[in-house]
């Protein structure tokens, strides 16, 4: 699949590390230096403007590293880029960690993952069918 982009950054495109890799590693289009402190969030430009065929989005997910070993992922995880989206990507990350840290330029602050979704349509009714767990919630199939 193709997907058209425009880079307004001063780094290459995003791309995947290794050849099994899900998600494009995506950077920090700033020129310089940011600083996260504990709990504040920031939003970050990427420089990436895409064009995604209907039927797909783009999701924004956290770096692994960054969050084990920094406590920085992003607030809305997983973010979304919907296909009729034509603005700049930006990420809006967060520093849950007890320590500030600096984001560098150009450094590498989330995945992008292309995936294709279904539109659905709401049927109204009055009951649903039932089913072994029925209304059990939170941890009703986990440990006892």
């Amino acid at each position: 699949m193709k997907i058209k982009v425009i880079n307004r950054s001063a780094f290459e495109l995003p791309h995947y590390e290794t050849v099994s890799a899900a998600g494009l590693d995506v950077r920090a289009n700033t020129t310089e230096s940011i600083v996260l402190e504990p709990l504040q969030r920031a939003l970050v430009p990427t420089g990436l403007y895409v064009e995604i065929p209907d039927g797909y989005e783009i999701q924004v997910r956290p770096r692994s590293g960054l969050a084990a070993k920094h406590g920085i992922s992003i607030a809305n995880a997983p973010g979304t880029i919907d296909p009729d989206y034509r603005g700049e990507i930006k990420v809006i990350l967060v520093n849950l960690s007890n320590e500030p840290f600096e984001l560098k330029p150009g450094e590498r602050i989330a995945q992008l993952v292309v995936a294709q979704f279904t539109r659905i349509e709401w049927e109204s009714v009055s009951e649903l069918s039932e089913t072994e767990r029925g209304a059990g919630g939170f941890g009703s199939t986990g440990r006892k």
